[in-house]
């Protein structure tokens, strides 16, 4: 609300109250010298890896885009869909105790090859002022045409009712804190939104095929990421693997460099489970409707048929999550906390507009009239009949 009715003003006090740095509306802009020296940091091991996941995503997106077609439908009318690209999008990155450099890849790339012309990327700045330049490098390299040193809830604020320094987009896209989705829950009907993702999550569905190494290893890898509220489950129809993923997991958690982010994750939300058979592990996982699944069993692929809820799923013992994070293609947000029974995960068509096309001529239209005629009839709304009729008449 202090964004709404103060604007600039109300921005620049919020960042100086939760990111620690007073920046003035002047100041909110990336300029283009702060972009070059962004790319000239970029060494040339992060262009190599930004520039393989950005065509894997590229490649995904395209593939995936909506396409305008056409028909006839019964009565002869030619009928079909357009599809338009949002004019400008806002997407937020976050920041915190990692950047994401692969997030500005996995949405900003969607925003680009769905031909969106003004791609505003929102990201909370440093104690210094600045922004992470590999995350600087990676966002303008995907496509992003503004980046702006705002991050948080307020970000999502301005976003959605614009201020005179940053204009107000159509749709905003992307993850974030509690606070950040809790912004973007509040602010649904004054902005299009894309999905309400909240703390990582995987689940490692397994039977006794299994590698306990690989098994713990993603298992924790998904428990670094900082917020203390991810969630990472294994299910298993083998109390063998079960016995031996805990060890796994006691042996490698003390060589990590986030070992107390994932020490906090696995005591309050790391789960070990044994199931009596598969059906039972496939009605659980289904249940659960995890962010990131990963199926370890025999006949992978036939177990996957069966999951319908996961954001994403990984097969075999050698796609781990982590692939789908980085480089693999698909975008790494996905739905969370159960919410992928109902929705599904950020794609390029979320960046579209749908249109419905109608197109009659006079004998498709007299060959509508007996249906228009009765159900304009039956709800009372002659005018609407005689809207068809009149033409026929003619």
């Amino acid at each position: 609300e202090a964004v709404r009715q103060r604007g600039d003003a109300a921005l620049t006090e919020l960042t100086e109250r939760f990111d620690g740095v007073r920046l003035v509306p002047a100041d909110f802009a990336v300029s283009k010298a702060e972009l070059m020296e962004a790319s000239l940091q970029a060494d040339e091991s992060l262009r190599a890896a930004v520039a393989e996941a950005h065509e894997n995503i590229a490649t995904f997106a395209r593939k995936s885009a909506r396409k305008a077609w056409q028909n006839k439908n019964s009565h002869g009318a030619a009928v079909g869909e357009k599809f338009d690209p949002f004019q400008r999008v806002g997407i937020y990155i976050p920041g915190g105790t990692a950047p994401l450099v692969s997030t500005a890849l996995m949405t900003v790339t969607l925003a680009a090859v769905a031909g969106c012309p003004e791609i505003v990327v929102c990201t909370p700045p440093g104690k210094d002022g600045s922004v992470n330049p590999a995350l600087l490098f990676a966002a303008n390299t995907a496509g992003a045409t503004q980046i702006l040193k705002v991050g948080g809830a307020q970000a999502i604020a301005a976003m959605a009712f614009g201020t005179k320094t940053i204009g107000r987009v159509q749709k905003v896209f992307g993850p974030g804190n509690a606070y950040v989705v809790a912004a973007k829950r509040q602010l649904f009907g004054h902005v299009a939104v894309d999905l309400l993702p909240g703390p990582s999550e995987v689940l490692v569905l397994a039977d006794d095929s299994a590698n306990p190494k690989f098994v713990a290893a993603d298992l924790l890898a998904q428990a670094e990421h900082g917020s203390g509220h991810e969630r990472v489950w294994l299910v298993t129809t083998s109390g063998k693997l079960l016995k031996a993923v805990e060890k796994e997991v006691a042996r490698q958690l003390p060589k990590l460099a986030r070992r107390a982010f994932v020490e906090k994750v696995l005591a309050t939300n790391g789960w070990l489970i044994h199931v009596e058979d598969l059906d039972a592990a496939l009605e659980l996982t289904n249940r659960l409707a995890p962010e990131h699944c990963e199926v370890m069993t025999a006949h992978a692929r036939d177990v996957a048929q069966r999951i319908a809820t996961a954001g994403a799923i990984f097969l075999g013992d050698y796609s781990p999550t982590v692939l789908g994070d980085y480089v693999a293609g698909p975008s790494h947000e996905l739905p969370t906390g159960g919410a992928g029974r109902c929705f599904a995960g950020l794609t390029v068509d979320q960046f579209q507009r749908r249109t419905s096309i109608v197109e009659y001529g006079k004998g498709a239209l007299k060959q509508a009239l007996g249906a228009v005629q009765k159900f304009a009839e039956i709800e009372g709304l002659d005018a609407h009949g005689r809207s068809a009729t009149i033409r026929a008449d003619k």
